[in-house]
């Protein structure tokens, strides 16, 4: 909320990102950034090919977006991250809306 507070809509995602980091940082929250996630194809693992924006806290998936809308493949994107991985929530944040609680969408594995 405090990035979306200080910078608004309409910057690149990029410039979310880092300044997400500075703030997770400074509150003192354990993070995972650019998590690369591996895929098991026909018994090998294929690494490298995905990457996870953030996992906060060993308990949370955050993507980060900065789109018009999101869209039904940002839903796929971590569910697939959920389904490969160990973690059973994620969040889409997407930075790019008037209130920050419109651009949040709860993701959790089934």
């Amino acid at each position: 909320m405090k990035v979306h507070t200080a910078l608004g809509a309409g910057c690149l995602e990029s410039t979310y990102d880092a300044c997400l980091r500075y703030q997770l940082t400074r509150d003192g929250l354990e993070f995972k950034h650019q998590v690369r996630l591996p895929i098991v194809y026909e018994g090998v693992t294929l690494e490298g090919a995905y990457r996870i924006d953030f996992i906060v806290e060993e308990c949370v998936i955050l993507e980060l977006k900065a789109v018009e809308k999101l869209l039904p493949l940002h839903l796929a994107q971590v569910l697939t991250y959920l389904k490969l991985s160990t973690y059973q929530l994620g969040l889409i944040i997407n930075f790019n809306v008037p209130h920050l609680r419109d651009g949040i969408r709860r993701v959790i594995r089934t």
